[in-house]
């Protein structure tokens, strides 16, 4: 079975963590986790540029299904607001651009995905999916976990990996579900 591929993305001007995974009969498979670095750049607009392509890239290498983006978060500084927003924007665009569709989840949503607590520390979110997939050692940064937890997220959150079919009994559920049965 060919399987589904989810596309996890933490979008930001200075560093853009990123995940992706496989589902396979309803299992997740790690295939990648990584971060976009772009503290290097002082022009805002070169910033963007790198997300687009970057997150292009991503697209023809992997073939994504499904995009999930964490969605800015208020903060107090509304430039940076404004500059995270425009970042995940343009990584949004880049899937559309595709014809991929696009789930965007808040980051407590993904924490609670992940953790089970809202509030739930970057650290915390990164050693859960450390466990999840057997990582050797956790990233230096943890934007490319959260990306991944994106990605995680989109996984549980999706109804269209468990039964899509709609029944009108569960004689009918039972028939069209003979591999779910334990006897």
């Amino acid at each position: 079975m060919a399987g589904k591929i989810i596309l996890g993305i933490d979008p930001g001007t200075s560093v853009m963590g990123y995940g992706l995974i496989k589902v396979v009969e309803n299992q997740m498979e790690f295939i990648l986790l990584n971060e976009l670095q772009l503290k290097k750049y002082s022009d805002h607009y070169v910033k963007l540029k790198y997300i687009f392509t970057r997150t292009i890239e991503l697209i023809e290498s992997y073939h994504p299904d499904e995009i999930a983006i964490e969605a800015p978060f208020f903060g107090k500084n509304v430039q940076s607001m404004l500059k995270l927003g425009r970042a995940q924007g343009v990584a949004m665009a880049a899937g559309l651009s595709r014809d991929i569709p696009i789930v965007e989840y808040s980051p407590k949503k993904i924490k609670m995905s992940i953790t089970g607590n809202g509030n739930a520390t970057k650290e915390q979110v990164a050693k859960m999916l450390q466990s999840q997939f057997g990582f050797k050692e956790l990233p230096k940064n943890l934007d490319s976990t959260d990306g991944l937890a994106a990605a995680v997220c989109h996984f549980y959150n999706k109804s269209s990996y468990t039964a899509s079919k709609k029944y009108n009994s569960w004689k009918g559920f039972v028939n069209n579900n003979k591999k779910k049965i334990i006897k």
